[in-house]
């Protein structure tokens, strides 16, 4: 069956979009309805301030998510796809950015055997700083994890639904989907979609998310590498201090024992006994962090927010 015949879930997060929603929600409808494409269309309000979930409960066919406060983009595109009952799911932003008529193209691109489609924003339509910042976190990305795709950051994706099973969002790991996607082995692919400028609202865009990414890209640097083996990285930096530490008090007892050198006076000694400390913390360390993945992969229940209230409008 191809992608086009699939179910599919709209996710789309918002945060204080209250003159954008009701357009985006608009276009979606028109996009499904052009392309022949069936599915639903899902908003999650992350805790907005300025009216945007009023505006929400007025739109139909529409479910909403509704956040008691705001808990980030991640959170909310994680609750967004735990509610989709759709084959495949496509999230994009809620700024009017992403264009909705590129899901078809999302969906066409995937029926080449890819399990997610990434969208490529070749042409952005954003000020220069927010480019040249995203630029410098690419770098790293791809320095760190390798995706294999171009533009981590744009929203506009699809999805298999089997992508998401055991998979649980936080922080701002929604930039970083397709390498814990690819970390599971799935196939993804990429394609060229349109970039609008914003032309409503203030972009969430800031150094806050620049520093909290960084730190989200080293966690799955880490589960990429070391997510069934931690003890071969704490183990290893264990080994290595521990060995540098022997050495310096071996070196320091043959000195004193053949040589009848003085160590009292000498830092070299105290040096020698902390990397020995340091390198069995770092083992005990990879024993308990090792302990720690088995039961994280046996019991995850607890979601990182809140919901508030689900309004089903397709049920009114």
């Amino acid at each position: 069956m191809s992608a086009k015949e699939k179910f599919l879930s709209i996710v789309v997060p918002v945060f204080n979009e209250v003159n954008n929603v009701a357009i985006l929600h608009r276009e979606i409808v028109s996009a499904l309805k052009n392309d022949g494409l069936k599915g639903e269309i899902i908003f999650v309000d992350d805790g907005s301030s300025d009216g945007t979930r009023e505006e929400l409960k007025k739109l139909r066919p529409l479910k909403a998510i509704i956040f008691r406060r705001n808990f980030g983009q991640t959170a909310a595109m994680d609750a967004g796809i735990k509610l989709a009952s759709g084959e495949i799911i496509i999230t994009m932003d809620g700024d009017l950015q992403n264009d909705p008529a590129d899901i078809s193209k999302l969906l066409s691109k995937m029926d080449e055997g890819f399990d997610v489609v990434s969208g490529w924003r070749k042409n952005r339509q954003d000020p220069f700083s927010k480019r040249f910042l995203s630029r410098g976190a690419d770098k790293l990305r791809k320095l760190l994890i390798n995706d294999g795709i171009q533009d981590s950051g744009c929203t506009l994706k699809a999805y298999k639904r089997e992508c998401f099973e055991g998979i649980d969002l936080y922080g701002e790991m929604h930039r970083f989907i397709p390498a814990i996607i690819k970390i599971n082995g799935f196939l993804i692919g990429e394609i060229e979609v349109n970039h609008r400028a914003r032309v409503s609202g203030q972009t969430k865009y800031n150094y806050k998310r620049v520093l909290k990414g960084f730190l989200d890209m080293i966690s799955v640097w880490f589960w990429r590498k070391f997510s069934n083996r931690p003890l071969h990285l704490f183990g290893g930096l264990g080994f290595l201090f521990s060995f540098l530490g022997a050495t310096i008090l071996l070196l320091m007892a043959i000195q004193r024992i053949f040589y009848g050198w003085a160590l009292g006076n000498r830092i070299w000694p105290m040096i020698g006994v902390f990397l020995l400390v340091m390198g069995v913390q770092f083992f005990i360390s990879g024993l308990l962090a090792d302990i720690n993945i088995k039961t994280f992969h046996q019991v995850r229940n607890e979601k990182p927010y809140k919901i508030k209230e689900v309004i089903d409008n397709y049920l009114s």
